[in-house]
């Protein structure tokens, strides 16, 4: 049994590794990570580092007391005159990004919530309450009260227990949502032509014909397609790591903190890659072992890549918090888990529960597979 599986294995790996296409999927796409982390870094420090004179040109529909230009003057604010329609106009024409109404004490900011617009937003907000801040003082030592008995009448600390990048996170969980999909393409192909390929070509049932178990022969196609999606999450992983070593150095926004995983996330990051890797390779399997050609196969795995990708996406977006439930839900556990790994919260409990369910989910795969290879109808018909 040990030398069919392993020579089962063997044959595999060997047009595995012989075909152009399966190499391309295993290393050409991992490339694509580092270059998306990089690109991500650097849209960030353009957000983050914007010169407010991009965003700067405040339109105001009213006459501006001298303590509202000096304030403006502080805040680099460009101060332009005129009428409602006109500055509307201006507005539409992109000569500001914003303009100001007045109507007694209430003022409106008029903008369309735009990337510019909501710049200028933030900073306007920074103008009103200084200005506010300002009256508020003038209002109180007019009337005998010392403002700083009212105003700073408690005080608020920020006590940073540990120091965190909010953009080094972020790629960090985003470049895993593409390792995910890195995986997956990885073992789509694989999983297509030792299946729906081989049984196009005849060479399934030749297959069948030798003193080989179904089980030898399911086993070592699983195998290797696991082992093309896990050198392919491997090498994803690595390059993640170089292209934050580079961002680290290359990038403002990283300055000070440490992006960098540490030793035992590493090592939890490629426990999740693997058992993701298993749980894919499986279900890549079972799907194209039901289709009869090649093509037929490849069309039915195609949404696979999307639907890996998009519950992740979505559960990362909202920020879930992981619990023992979730790491059992397929897909959505394997990203939860990692955010929690890359944020240095590792839950042997969760990572456990996603461990087992994997097991779990193949055996569930296994159970169908076997089905399908001893049903000849599934297997031969054209």
């Amino acid at each position: 049994m040990k030398n069919n599986l392993w020579n089962i294995l063997k044959k595999e790996l060997r047009e595995l590794f012989r075909d152009k296409k399966s190499l391309a999927m295993m290393l050409i796409i991992p490339i694509f990570i580092p270059l998306i982390m990089i690109g991500m870094s650097a849209l960030f420090e353009m957000q983050a580092n914007k010169d407010v004179e991009e965003f700067n040109k405040i339109g105001f529909a009213y006459e501006l007391s001298a303590e509202e230009k000096q304030i403006a003057e502080q805040m680099s604010v460009e101060v332009i005159n005129g009428t409602e329609e006109e500055l509307q106009q201006k507005y539409e024409n992109g000569e500001i990004q914003l303009y100001i109404t007045k109507d007694g004490n209430k003022y409106t900011i008029n903008n369309d919530g735009s990337d510019i617009s909501s710049y200028a937003k933030g900073l306007m907000d920074s103008y009103f309450n200084a200005y506010k801040e300002y009256l508020q003082q003038n209002y109180l030592q007019e009337n005998g009260v010392n403002p700083n008995e009212v105003l700073n009448i408690i005080t608020v600390e920020e006590n940073v227990t540990e120091e965190e990048n909010f953009f080094g996170n972020y790629i960090k969980v985003y470049a895993f949502l593409f390792i995910i999909m890195a995986i997956t393409v990885s073992a789509t192909y694989p999983a297509t032509d030792t299946t729906a390929g081989e049984k196009e070509r005849g060479t399934l049932e030749t297959l069948l014909t030798f003193p080989i178990k179904s089980k030898d022969i399911i086993v070592g196609k699983f195998l290797a397609v696991s082992i093309s999606s896990i050198v392919t999450g491997l090498i994803s992983f690595a390059l993640a790591i170089v292209a934050l070593i580079f961002s680290q150095d290359a990038f403002s926004i990283y300055e000070g903190v440490d992006i960098m995983y540490s030793a035992s996330s590493i090592v939890f990051a490629i426990l999740v890659i693997i058992a993701y890797s298993f749980f894919v390779s499986g279900l890549c399997i079972s799907i194209a072992s039901t289709s009869k050609t090649f093509k037929e196969a490849q069309s039915t795995l195609t949404p696979l890549t999307f639907i890996s990708f998009f519950p992740s996406f979505i559960v990362f977006m909202v920020g879930m918090e992981t619990t023992p439930i979730l790491s059992l839900i397929p897909f959505v556990n394997y990203t939860m888990i990692f955010t929690d790994i890359s944020n240095g919260n590792i839950n042997l409990l969760n990572i456990a529960l996603m461990a087992v369910s994997t097991i779990v989910y193949i055996a569930i795969i296994f159970t169908y597979i076997i089905k399908q290879y001893k049903s000849e109808k599934v297997l031969f018909s054209k």
